[in-house]
C-alpha cells in the first residue's frame, strides 16, 4: 500500500471498504505519498534492538498489513483494530471478516493492561 501510494491496493473490498474508497477518490482524497519502508515488521519481532520494550502482534482483518504494539507494561496500541467512540468495538472498515475476529481473539492471549486504539478514548482491557 505505501509503495503504490493507494491505501485500499491489495484490499479484499468488502462493500464498505469499497464505498468509501470510491468516494475517496471522487473527491481526490485517495493518493498518500509513496515510500518504501525502512524496516519490515514481522510477527512477535521485539523491537527492544530499537530502543522499545515492546513486540509486534501481527493483527490481520482492518487491512492484511495491521499491527499492534504491546508493551512490555501491557499497554497495547492496536491501530484500526479497535474504535472506542462510544464503547470499545471492531472497527467497521474491515477487509476481512474472519481475519479480524481471529485478531481479536488473540487479544485475548496477551497480557494487555490498556489498549490504546487508533479512533477513540484508551481502554482497560
Amino acid at each position: 500500500m505505501v509503495e503504490s501510494g493507494d491505501m485500499f491496493r491489495g484490499t479484499g473490498g468488502g462493500f464498505l471498504i469499497g464505498l468509501v474508497g470510491f468516494f475517496m477518490r471522487v473527491f481526490g482524497l485517495s493518493d498518500f505519498e509513496r515510500f518504501t519502508p525502512d524496516t519490515f515488521l514481522e510477527d512477535n519481532q521485539d523491537l527492544s534492538e530499537l530502543g522499545l520494550e515492546a513486540t509486534v502482534i501481527h493483527l490481520p482483518g482492518h487491512s492484511k498489513g495491521s499491527i499492534g504494539i504491546l508493551t512490555n507494561g501491557g499497554d497495547f496500541f492496536c491501530g484500526d483494530l479497535l474504535v472506542n467512540i462510544d464503547k470499545p468495538v471492531k472497527n467497521t472498515l474491515i477487509d476481512d471478516q474472519a481475519r479480524l475476529s481471529e485478531s481479536v481473539e488473540r487479544l485475548k492471549t496477551l497480557e494487555i493492561r490498556t489498549v490504546y486504539p487508533g479512533h477513540g478514548k484508551p481502554f482497560l482491557f
